[in-house]
């Protein structure tokens, strides 16, 4: 709150609150039918009001100060965000750029390699001697295709889990 605002404020409440006691001595004074006591009574009471008056008018400067202020503070901001945009938005078209001539050199590509499994696997190959386990004995693993195999579903630890009857479940998609 602007000090204008408080001085005003405060200013008017206390004026009015001083403009009781004379109000108060100009009723006595009628009662009495004293003219010269509620002549000055009722100048003070005129003093104070006018008081009131001018305070509240400072009051409302201040509010009209305080709201100027308000919306200056707020158009700053507004800025402020958008120039922080307009940099976040540059940042991010510079890293989109960096990226694209780095996958252009090359750099930042993964590579995959495939197990002899895998390879097995790829070439449809069951026969191969590739198709062996450490000990010597045909893997059935390997060798048995993939389309008979059971399902196994892995826990989070990445170890395989007891295979599920899936029966009945699948996945549709439609575009």
């Amino acid at each position: 709150m602007h000090t204008k605002t408080m001085e005003g404020l405060v200013g008017a409440k206390t004026n009015m609150d001083l403009l009781q006691t004379p109000f108060r001595v100009f009723k006595d004074a009628r009662r009495r039918g004293d003219q010269a006591t509620m002549e000055r009574a009722m100048d003070y009471v005129s003093q104070f009001s006018d008081k009131a008056e001018e305070y509240q008018s400072k009051a409302e400067e201040g509010m009209k100060e305080d709201a100027r202020e308000a919306s200056e503070k707020a158009e700053l901001e507004q800025e402020k965000a958008i120039r922080r945009r307009k940099e976040e938005r540059e940042e991010q078209e510079k890293r989109a750029e960096e990226k694209k001539a780095s996958e252009m050199d090359g750099k930042n590509t993964d590579t995959v390699e495939i197990s002899a499994d895998g390879k097995v696997l790829l070439k449809g190959d069951p026969g191969s001697d590739q198709a062996v386990s450490e000990d010597g004995a045909p893997d059935r693993a390997v060798l048995e295709p993939v389309n008979k195999r059971e399902p196994v579903i892995y826990t989070k630890t990445a170890e395989a889990g007891g295979t599920q009857n899936l029966i009945g479940t699948g996945i549709s998609v439609s575009v």
